[in-house]
């Protein structure tokens, strides 16, 4: 019971990292219906940013962990936006009348170039992060010492997770820029007509998705404590996985996804082979296609003709 208790905690934690990386996904496709295959690799950016990040802040002696968190996360949000924005603008906008094929060629081609650019500029070795958040809470001990704990660090990217999810959804729902990507959803041409800047709103998409991409790479930094160039490969196609189970277009279905993804894969790390939980959390993509195509929260989709 203690060890099951351990993994779930280790799980939820992975499960919110996948699942801030899902809502970029589920986000992008939502409004124009084409799924951003570099959207891995932004999450890979905004790891080497925390690690930058940390490591000019160490440098000018700024140690306060608080600020220094702050400020990497700042800056992993700015400059995976800007990445998220020039991945629009020069990949999706000039394909977006063109054929789905292209523009999904052109995603792939964006996250190959992403993983080269940056292998050249930081280099192929793996980019080490001294432990920037210890300590924990010791939650039950079993009679031979095992010891269930939750860690500091698992609980603030728990917590964070959980408001950013409520953060967005509020946007969504309550504001302007809500609105105007429910509208663009729908039918972007009637959008278009009844004054809503069709163009910008999918911008801003792609720049929020980005933004909560860099948050989940900052994570990601400061848990495992190493980076690389591919790590962007993997944890995209697992984001992928758990948008399209939680239901891809649904926020809650997005989070939730990537939470069952995690658990996956920290259950059958505990309990069997650990060089197969890639193929479990892939097995589960497939059965989720065979008898659910729409995912748990997503709705089938409607042709108009």
């Amino acid at each position: 019971m203690e060890y099951f208790l351990q993994q779930s905690i280790n799980g939820l934690t992975l499960g919110a990292i996948y699942g801030l990386i899902a809502i970029g996904y589920t986000m992008v496709y939502g409004i124009i219906g084409m799924i951003n295959f570099a959207h891995g690799e932004i999450y890979m950016i905004g790891a080497f940013i925390a690690v930058i990040s940390f490591t000019v802040l160490g440098l000018f002696g700024i140690t306060w962990v608080p600020l220094a968190v702050l400020i990497a996360l700042v800056m992993a949000m700015v400059f995976t936006s800007v990445y998220g924005w020039i991945i629009e603008r020069v990949a999706y906008r000039p394909l977006r009348g063109s054929f789905r094929l292209a523009a999904l060629i052109s995603a792939i081609g964006m996250s190959i170039f992403l993983q080269n650019y940056v292998q050249l500029v930081q280099g192929a070795r793996v980019k080490p992060v001294q432990p920037i958040i210890q300590g924990s809470v010791s939650l039950m001990e079993r009679a031979d010492g095992f010891t269930v704990s939750l860690s500091y660090l698992q609980m603030i990217i728990i917590l964070l997770t959980l408001v950013l999810m409520i953060a967005f959804w509020q946007l969504i729902m309550q504001t302007a820029l809500g609105r105007a990507q429910r509208a663009c959803e729908q039918d972007k041409v009637m959008a278009g007509l009844l004054g809503i800047n069709v163009d910008r709103t999918i911008s801003l998409t792609f720049v929020l998705g980005a933004a909560l991409a860099g948050v989940a790479g900052v994570m990601t930094t400061m848990y495992y404590g190493v980076v690389d160039f591919y790590i962007g490969f993997l944890a995209g196609i697992k984001a992928f996985t758990a948008a399209v189970l939680g239901g891809i277009g649904s926020l809650p279905g997005a989070m939730l996804g990537g939470l069952l993804i995690g658990l996956i894969e920290a259950y059958w790390s505990a309990y069997f082979t650990i060089e197969y939980k890639d193929v479990a959390a892939f097995s589960i993509l497939v059965l989720v296609l065979i008898f659910r195509p729409s995912g748990l929260f997503g709705r089938p989709e409607i042709e108009k003709v």
